[in-house]
C-alpha cells in the first residue's frame, strides 16, 4: 500500500510502500513541545523503504536520555516530517504520522514518557507503556 506524508505547503514529501515498523506514542516535555499538542506519534520505517523529496533543514536535539535526535523539517512551512536516533533506531526514520493525513493509519503500539501524559488522555487497548523511555525500568 502506497502512503505519502506531506508538509504542511506539501513542498517536502516522503513516499512509502511498506507498512511501519513501529509505531510510537511519546508523551516527553520535547516532543509536546515539538508538536505542539500533547503528545507525538511518530511511524518507523527502514530509512531503504522511504522516498523523500524537496528541500530540508535539520534541527538536531539531545533529550533526557541522552541521545541526539535529528530533525528534519520544511524551511518553508516549519512542519517536522521526519527525524532520527541514530544512536538507538541506526538505519531507520520516524515519520510524522499526522502528516499521512490517513484517519486508517495503524494505531500506536507502543508509548513512551507515560509519566507526562495529560491525565486526560485515553490509551489504545493493549498498547505497551514505559513511564519514562524507550526500554525504562520504570515502566
Amino acid at each position: 500500500m502506497k502512503r505519502t506524508a506531506r508538509c504542511h505547503c506539501g513542498d517536502l514529501w516522503l513516499e512509502t510502500d511498506a507498512d511501519p515498523e513501529l509505531v510510537v506514542m511519546c508523551h516527553c516535555e520535547l516532543c509536546q513541545r515539538r508538536t505542539g499538542t500533547s503528545y507525538n506519534l511518530g511511524a518507523w520505517f527502514s530509512k531503504q523503504a522511504v522516498r523523500i523529496s524537496g528541500a530540508t533543514q535539520q534541527y538536531v536535539r539531545t533529550g533526557d536520555m541522552q541521545l541526539e535526535a535529528v530533525f528534519t523539517l520544511c524551511p518553508r512551512c516549519g512542519t517536522s516530517l521526519y527525524w532520527e536516533v541514530p544512536a538507538m533506531k541506526p538505519g531507520e526514520i520516524a515519520v510524522a504520522v499526522g502528516c499521512f493525513a490517513d484517519p486508517a493509519f495503524p494505531p500506536p503500539t507502543l508509548s513512551l514518557y507515560g509519566k507526562r501524559k495529560h491525565c486526560w488522555l485515553t490509551m489504545p487497548a493493549g498498547i505497551t507503556s514505559y513511564a519514562g523511555g524507550w526500554g525504562s525500568e520504570d515502566g
